[in-house]
């Protein structure tokens, strides 16, 4: 089991805690680490905008992920703390902080790993829930400062919570599996001896540099843009939206809001697999033919155009590393108007996979190279909706799910639109939704989740 929500909903025993943040003389060696060509990655250049633009917002605007687990046992401080340190230094995404110059242009700056050195604040016993949330997310500083990660533990009398918060910018869904069995492996092996069975990981930099090199290659007349452009302008020139009112207005936000709930036990997400292969199709597959069907039945729609995000991680040693490893491509199929699920989910499967062959064309750049001339409206301070389906069996060190009580949550940011998680674990997959705090939006969402949940279980009860 992992909780999935807001950093808000999270309930952590009391105990006492301790913080391991950056070190005076490593902020001063990131004050002055020098720029390095490497550019940001595109999906982190548009999220540090949307960062600067919300810096004055009186609320941290971007996102801050927690991951935490509990351990059955009190930690060792000292092993803990060379811990935090090779893990930071294993990762070099960590070791980069951006800077925006007076054009407009987002430098990267560089740290040598032997520059960061994190130490442990003891903040005593905390007995209330509220006051450690507040702390860790006060003490996480956002992304325009090199350090905006933080690591924590909660002593209790006999067990741990273990806490990584960790500003989007370093992380994505996957990144953060990865920390914590890293971090897991890396205590081990300064407690007791054990060595860790993990690779030395990829340079997220290098990912960012060769990203960037391949983008450049695009043009108006590569094939992967066309067809981005013509579903955009299939779609009236406009990236997708959520197809019920989320209750904002030009361009407007309200801070997050959450649902989780449950889809599937593990021998009912078995049966919707069977039927999902029977018909031509995978779990995915299904997910996206579900997302179809349900906005047909909400909006009578008969084509369904709706984003996902997707890993890029495609070496051994990318699949070890930290870092924001994210494509967003398209998924878009017609709806039959009186097609079943069993006939749509070859057509969402096909769909799926033409998306993938798009992961080395970002959106990002492709908004880059359109003219003004070209029929896309879409702003600079664009937005997405999202279903973003995960596989989390095959994650290293999913067995301990369950023991560890793992938990993934992020902070209450700015919302503009309904993202949507279906993380299947080993025992239960869940549905989660992130999106605008208002009554629209609650009510848009539960109509949603009820029709997307009724379809997808129906589909699964076929096998029964």
């Amino acid at each position: 089991m992992v909780d999935f929500g807001l950093i808000d909903e999270w309930n952590p025993a009391p105990g006492r805690v301790v913080s391991w943040v950056a070190t005076p003389e490593s902020l001063a060696g990131a004050a002055a680490a020098p720029i390095h060509p490497a550019p940001p990655s595109h999906q982190q250049e548009h999220y540090l905008r949307q960062a600067y633009r919300n810096a004055g917002a009186g609320c941290r605007g971007s996102g801050l992920c927690l991951v935490t687990a509990e351990v059955p046992a009190v930690l060792d401080q000292d092993a803990m703390t060379r811990a935090v340190n090779e893990f930071l230094e294993r990762h070099d995404t960590f070791r980069s902080w951006f800077s925006s110059e007076s054009d407009g242009t987002i430098r990267r700056h560089l740290l040598e790993p032997e520059q960061i050195e994190f130490a442990p604040v003891d903040h005593g016993h905390i007995d209330n829930a509220e006051s450690i949330r507040d702390l860790v997310q006060k003490q996480t500083p956002p992304p325009p400062q090199w350090d905006c990660f933080t690591f924590w533990t909660i002593a209790h009398a006999e067990s741990t919570t273990v806490c990584l918060a960790v500003d989007h910018l370093h992380t994505d869904g996957v990144g953060q599996h990865i920390s914590c069995f890293d971090l897991a492996c890396s205590y081990a092996k300064h407690a007791w001896g054990q060595i860790p069975p993990i690779p030395l990981p990829a340079s997220y930099t290098q990912y960012c540099a060769r990203e960037r090199a391949a983008s450049a290659q695009l043009t108006l007349a590569s094939p992967e843009v066309g067809t981005w452009l013509r579903l955009l302008r299939g779609n009236d020139g406009e990236l997708p939206s959520f197809p019920l009112d989320l209750g904002l207005r030009g361009g407007d936000s309200d801070r997050s809001a959450h649902r989780t709930v449950p889809l599937f036990g593990e021998d009912e997400a078995a049966r919707f697999e069977k039927v999902c292969r029977d018909n031509g199709g995978e779990f995915a597959g299904g997910v996206f033919a579900g997302a179809a069907l349900a906005e047909r039945e909400l909006t009578d729609s008969d084509y369904y155009f709706g984003i996902t995000p997707l890993n890029t991680r495609t070496t051994f040693e990318e699949m070890a590393s930290v870092g924001w490893y994210v494509a967003l491509v398209p998924v878009a199929f017609p709806i039959g108007g009186r097609a079943s699920f069993e006939r749509t989910v070859a057509r969402a499967q096909r769909a799926y996979e033409n998306g993938m062959r798009l992961t080395t064309t970002t959106i990002h750049r492709v908004l880059e190279l359109v003219p003004p001339d070209s029929g896309i409206s879409v702003g600079p301070n664009w937005s997405n909706p999202m279903i973003s389906y995960v596989d989390a069996r095959d994650f290293a060190g999913s067995e301990y799910f369950d023991i560890a009580r793992g938990g993934l949550y992020g902070n209450r940011a700015a919302s503009e639109e309904a993202l949507i998680w279906i993380n299947r674990l080993p025992t239960e997959t869940t549905i989660s939704v992130i999106y605008p705090d208002n009554a629209v939006a609650h009510e848009s969402v539960d109509r949603y989740l009820a029709a997307l949940g009724r379809i997808l279980r129906a589909a699964a009860s076929e096998r029964e």
